[in-house]
């Protein structure tokens, strides 16, 4: 028999956690991140990272376990998870796995296998050349053709998936799509839940909640990490960082800064969606302000259902 699973997943500042928290206490589970900026120390506020009291004593897995200038794949999180799974499920507790990064969620449902070659620094540096030299959209293409799947997974400004897809290939000869190999079945028995709310209603509360990070002192975090020269490191491509950059540097205003971070979070949102629509069989619920704990309610009585089945 599979083992079973709880999965929340929907666009940021949608309530993902806050739901999490309810099931965890309502069916004696515990959580486990799904986010993949999440893992890093230090980064709290501008990865809206569960809070003490927000916990309200739930065990939380995969938050703080690495420091900011460690490299983290998603190879890395199937294995940590599925490894959390299993001990979680040990002690006799459900599993509630709580995110919005797409492909780290589905690698751990399906049976994805991933490439295990090695960064080549002197390759990523010849295809960085690449990117200055001819802009980022050269090399993008480039992608577009050997391995179109994979490049409609990736923006074109996330250079870092970009370079690894085309290193994976001038390696190996075979793409990342041909690596890796997903099941039409998930491993685990899953309900996965997602969470929608009326688009302009949620892109205010993004809004809103950008302004909240940076009353909260997202700018430390940001200054903290310049300042310990970690701008080159993955941690600080994640949205949330990046565009606070220049401010911290003194080469943007602080208005224009905000805008674009408020700008690239709803983008974000957005792609969220998509992610989720055409990869996972998701069972969407609509959350409004007013209907969200009658909706949270019918949820728990939906779960029921499902953790009582055989």
């Amino acid at each position: 028999m599979k083992p079973k699973i709880i999965v929340i997943v929907g666009p940021t500042a949608v309530g993902k956690t806050a739901l999490s928290i309810e099931i965890a206490k309502k069916f004696n589970g515990e959580v486990i991140s799904g986010d993949s900026m999440q893992v890093y120390k230090k980064l709290d506020i501008g990865t809206a990272k569960v809070t003490k009291e927000e916990m309200n004593g739930i065990t939380h897995h995969m938050i703080d376990i690495l420091e900011p200038y460690e490299s983290f794949s998603v190879a890395d999180f199937q294995s940590r998870v599925r490894k959390c799974i299993e001990d979680i499920h040990s002690r006799g507790k459900n599993v509630i796995i709580a995110g919005g990064t797409g492909l780290y969620i589905q690698s751990v449902l399906y049976n994805y296998q991933f490439s295990n070659e090695a960064r080549d620094n002197q390759y990523e540096q010849k295809i960085i050349d690449d990117i200055n030299t001819h802009g980022i959209d050269y090399v993008y293409g480039r992608l577009q053709q050997i391995d179109p799947e994979q490049a409609k997974k990736i923006h074109p400004n996330n250079e870092r998936r970009v370079i690894r897809a085309l290193e994976v290939y001038d390696r190996t000869g075979v793409t990342m799509t041909e690596q890796s190999i997903q099941s039409t079945n998930s491993i685990y028995d899953s309900k996965i839940i997602g969470l929608d709310m009326e688009r302009s209603v949620l892109y205010n509360r993004i809004n809103k909640r950008v302004d909240e990070m940076i009353a909260k002192g997202l700018l430390n975090e940001v200054q903290y990490m310049v300042e310990k020269d970690y701008l080159d490191c993955q941690s600080m491509k994640g949205i949330g960082y990046k565009e606070l950059i220049p401010y911290v540097q003194g080469e943007e205003k602080l208005e224009t800064s905000i805008e674009l971070l408020k700008r690239n979070s709803r983008r974000f949102a957005k792609r969220q969606y998509t992610w989720f629509r055409n990869k996972m069989n998701v069972e969407w619920y609509a959350i409004t302000l007013e209907t969200k704990d009658k909706v949270f309610q019918n949820i728990l009585l939906d779960l029921e259902g499902f953790l009582r089945k055989k």
